[in-house]
Order: structure tokens, then C-alpha cells, then sequence
């Protein structure tokens, strides 16, 4: 049995929405769209969403509704009730692998959105030009003992927050900063539509571009779908298992779907005009919010108040999904290791800071070492492309693959369709999609880039 619980039904709510909107949807989505072509991508995205990543989210709160635990716990007892192996537990233990990896970076990431908010309060907006936004950015990234102790920082945070349990972080924090974060960058939005290339950009998101569209731009969409929702690692099988009493679980998964891909669509409104006005590359990688947003917030009023609390609360938004991550480890750790939560969450945490070590070099001192040069595909990759690639496109496909056989396959449609409170004819189609649709999708879009299709 779990050992911690939501408050209620809004907290459980909110604390969804704070893991599902966190920097995936606002600094990697537009990154991610800008590098990948724009509207084919956004297509690839939103249908990926529809045939797989819903109904996964579908599956793993229905598994931790049954299962009361952590994510490997949980799978092994639905696989016991429905007369399977309980070694499905591995299934559950690579997912939270997964989100162990994608931590180590993420919490890098997230040290830049503090360090942007703290710089930027101290030493006000570089000129409004996208030269200076850049050179700001590349000085702070030649810095890597300035990275390693904001990394350090966010990692503590995290891990003070996940230390205290469920109800009184994550949820009390998402109840008020989540409302504040949306309203923010509404206003951003309207600026950027007056102050930049709104017409470009409204043509970049959506006039198909069929010659942009191939089998290496879905994968890229789905893997960002994985890894802006959470689904494939176990997440929302931990954070199913912490509501006490039957809430909406479909509800609870469409509104945070929904309200996840709305903050993803505000994000790129607010950086891609502004992009599109000062001539900047919308493929300019994971700096594209740190280079772009300076320039946007240099021309508004009170533009160095503004933006030092965007970054603040884009780091709350950051804070608010790896507080989630390091809850999937941690609930499994406290149940194998026995030991109290503080103590598992420093042991877990410490782990984490030193993994992301060499992402932080990659930025850097590092920067011209290349893991796997001798492989054509990653020649110019760095550490950090290369977790991010294994853990966005192969790991979090890979674990989603395994949710939706084991929910379609393993679990009967009655247990399926008892866990999230839907009709037999519902649970039917719910069934369909993870036992066939899911998978197929999964795979294809997986096999094409290792086939040499592009």
C-alpha cells in the first residue's frame, strides 16, 4: 500500500496538470517544433497524442487504481489478479529507469530557468537584439561550475519537496502557481501577436509542408509526446495509486492532456513570432526560450520584472514535473530498500545530481567529446543529445510499448474498464487501442529510423 495520498480530488487534479505541464511544454516543444519543420510535426504531435499517448494514460491510471503502489509493484499485483507473471514488475522498474535518466538532465534544465530568473532580477535584460540575448546565453553555458551549482539547487529543491511526501509539496505549490503560470503567459501570448510575426508563424505551425513529413518526424512527435506527458515511465501509475477515493480518471486525464497541449501551443505563439521578427533560427536548439524570451521581455514595461518572474515560474512549472520524476523512484526505493523517505529521497537525489554532471559538461568542457562518434547516426551528438535521444525516442517508447501490451493484452477489458469507471463499450474501444492500435504505431514510427528511413 502507498504511504502517502492526495488531499482530494483538485489536488490530485492539479498536481496531474503540474507534472504534464512542466519545460517539456514550454521550453522543449517549441525547440522541438522549431527543429523539426513546424505544422508536420504539430500533426504528427496532436494524432499521437489521440491514438497513443491518451489511451497509455488511460492504462497506467487504471493499473494504479487496481495496484496501490509504485509503479513495478502495481503492474506485478494487476498481473496477479488477472492470472499473469508477476514479473511484469520489470516492466514498471524500466519506466522508472527511464525517469531516473530523464531527471538527471531535466534537473540541469532547470537550473538554467533559476539562474535566468535570479540574473536577470540582478543584472536586468541584455539589449533587445538577438546578438546579445545569444551572447548572454553562451556565456552563461561557458560557465560550468556556475551550471553545476544551479543544478545543484534545483536538485535540492526537488528533493526537499518529495522528502515532506505528496499532499503538502507538490499539490499545495501546484494549486497556486499553475493559475499564475497560465495567466502569464497569456499575456506574453498577446504581446508576441502584436510585437512580432504572428502571420509566420500561424503559417510555420500550420500550411502543410508535406516535404517536411517522414517517418523521422513522427518519431521525434511521439517521443515528445512521452516525455511532455509522462506516459511510458510508470508516473501516473504511482500518482493513480495516491488517490483514496474513486475520482474520474478519464476526466482527470483529458483535462490534463488538454491542458498541456494548450500551454505547448501558448508556448510556441509566444516564442515563435518573436523569433520570426528578430530573424532567429527556429531550429536553434534547447536555448531557443532562453534566447528568444530576453529579446520579447527587453521592449515590454517593466520587461527585467516580468521576465525574472517568468523564469521563476518557468522553473516552478520545471519543478512541479521533476518533483514527479524523483516520486516514481523514490516509491519504489522506500519499498525495496525499506528505508525512511528522507533518506531515500537524499540517497536518490545525490544519484540524480551526479548523473547530470556530464550533461552540465556537455555544454561546455565537453562539448567536443562525442560518446559514439564512430557511429555515423550520433557522429556529432554530445552526452546530453545522447540521453536525450536514448530516453525520449527508444526508453519512453520502449516502457510505453510494455503499458499498453500488458493493459491490452494481460489485463481483461472488465478489469480495464472497472478501473476507470467506463461502460462496456468504452472499455471495448480502450482495449482496441492498447492491445492494436498503440503498439502498431509505437513500433512503426520506432523501426523507421533504425531502417535508414527518413
Amino acid at each position: 500500500m502507498t504511504r502517502d495520498s492526495w488531499s482530494g480530488r483538485a489536488g490530485f487534479i492539479l498536481a496531474t496538470i503540474g507534472s504534464a505541464v512542466g519545460i517539456g511544454s514550454i521550453w522543449k516543444f517549441p525547440y522541438e517544433l522549431g527543429a523539426n519543420g513546424g505544422s508536420g510535426f504539430l500533426l504528427f504531435y496532436v494524432l499521437g497524442l489521440a491514438a497513443v499517448v491518451v489511451p497509455l494514460m488511460f492504462a497506467e491510471f487504471a493499473i494504479g487504481q487496481r495496484g496501490r503502489a509504485d509503479a513495478a509493484a502495481s503492474l506485478a499485483a494487476v498481473a496477479r489478479e488477472a492470472g499473469a507473471s508477476p514479473r511484469w514488475r520489470w516492466a514498471g522498474a524500466f519506466g522508472v529507469l527511464a525517469g531516473f535518466l530523464i531527471l538527471s538532465y531535466y534537473a540541469v534544465i532547470g537550473g538554467w530557468t533559476l539562474a535566468y530568473a535570479a540574473r536577470t532580477a540582478v543584472q536586468g535584460l541584455p539589449a533587445a537584439t538577438a546578438g546579445a540575448a545569444q551572447a548572454r546565453f553562451d556565456a552563461f553555458l561557458a560557465e560550468p561550475w556556475a551550471m553545476l551549482g544551479w543544478h545543484a539547487l534545483f536538485m535540492a529543491a526537488t528533493a526537499w519537496v518529495v522528502a515532506r511526501g505528496v499532499a503538502g509539496g507538490i499539490e499545495a505549490a501546484s494549486k497556486v502557481l499553475m493559475p499564475v503560470l497560465f495567466a502569464l503567459m497569456a499575456v506574453l501570448v498577446a504581446y508576441a501577436a502584436v510585437a512580432g510575426d504572428l502571420r509566420a508563424t500561424v503559417a510555420f505551425l500550420f500550411e502543410p509542408r508535406l516535404e517536411r513529413i517522414g517517418p523521422r518526424t513522427a518519431l521525434e512527435a511521439l517521443g515528445l509526446g512521452f516525455f511532455s506527458i509522462g506516459v511510458g515511465l510508470g508516473l501516473m501509475i504511482t500518482f493513480a495509486a495516491y488517490s483514496t477515493s474513486r475520482v474520474g480518471l478519464v476526466q482527470v486525464a483529458l483535462v490534463s492532456v488538454l491542458a498541456d497541449t494548450a500551454i505547448s501551443l501558448m508556448a510556441g505563439f509566444m516564442v515563435f513570432p518573436i523569433v520570426f521578427a528578430h530573424g532567429l533560427d527556429p531550429a536553434s536548439g534547447p536555448g531557443l526560450v532562453f534566447v528568444t524570451m530576453p529579446i520579447a521581455f527587453a521592449r515590454l514595461p517593466l520587461g527585467t520584472a516580468a521576465a525574472a518572474g517568468f523564469f521563476l515560474l518557468l522553473g516552478v512549472a520545471a519543478l512541479a514535473s521533476a518533483i514527479s520524476m524523483l516520486e516514481l523512484v523514490v516509491a519504489l526505493l522506500v519499498r525495496v530498500l525499506g528505508w525512511p523517505r528522507p533518506r531515500t529521497t537524499l540517497a536518490a537525489a545525490l544519484a540524480c545530481f551526479a548523473l547530470g554532471v556530464p550533461t552540465v559538461l556537455s555544454f561546455n568542457l565537453w562539448a567536443d567529446w562525442h560518446p559514439l562518434a564512430f557511429v555515423p547516426t550520433f557522429a556529432k551528438a554530445t552526452f546530453f543529445d545522447l540521453i536525450d535521444e536514448l530516453t525520449s525516442n527508444a526508453m519512453l517508447p520502449l516502457g510505453g510499448l510494455a503499458i499498453a501490451v500488458f493493459a491490452g493484452h494481460v489485463m481483461t477489458r472488465q478489469l480495464l474498464g472497472d478501473a476507470l469507471g467506463v461502460r462496456a463499450r468504452g472499455a471495448k474501444w480502450l482495449a482496441f487501442a492498447l492491445r492494436w492500435l498503440a503498439p502498431a504505431l509505437i513500433v512503426l514510427t520506432a523501426l523507421a529510423p533504425l531502417l535508414g528511413v527518413r
